[in-house]
């Protein structure tokens, strides 16, 4: 990942267990990629979906475009990830195993063109979402009492 990061997926490390991670581009109209380079971007609810050949982002709120006027594009619609037909069927049969899911990490800007950092995940029970906060926690305590001395 290279660029400036435009919006970031921070629930998804709390919700999700990250097995891999992927770079695919995003086909947008010309009032959301000036929307994006603008932060008016948010992938809280975002997820991706594969359906045959293609993989689609689904749920991403683009913010309309102020400058725009009537040629602005839809908030919500589903925008078509570029990615490799093999790195397609990979995620295809992945995504095909119980509680595994894709989802969106990040969007960024790289040499001019809106990239989507996606990530394989699997979700996390309440008991890890627990431990890890704890684990957390007791390091934040270490440290502090290393800093103290």
């Amino acid at each position: 990942m290279v660029g400036k990061v435009v919006a970031s997926n921070r629930r998804a490390r709390h919700e999700y267990f990250i097995l891999e991670t992927l770079e695919a581009g995003i086909v947008l109209q010309g009032s959301e990629i000036k929307s994006i380079r603008a932060g008016q971007i948010s992938l809280a609810e975002a997820y991706v979906r594969i359906d045959g050949k293609e993989a689609w982002l689904e749920d991403a709120h683009i913010a309309p475009y102020e400058q725009a006027n009537i040629f602005n594009h839809e908030p919500l619609r589903p925008r078509k990830l570029l990615l490799h037909s093999s790195e397609i069927r990979k995620l295809w049969n992945t995504v095909r195993q119980k509680g595994v899911a894709i989802i969106p990490l990040s969007v960024y800007i790289n040499n001019g063109r809106a990239k989507v950092e996606i990530a394989i995940a699997k979700g996390k029970k309440l008991y890890d979402k627990r431990d890890e906060i704890a684990k957390r926690d007791s390091q934040r305590e270490i440290a502090r009492h290393m800093s103290d001395r």
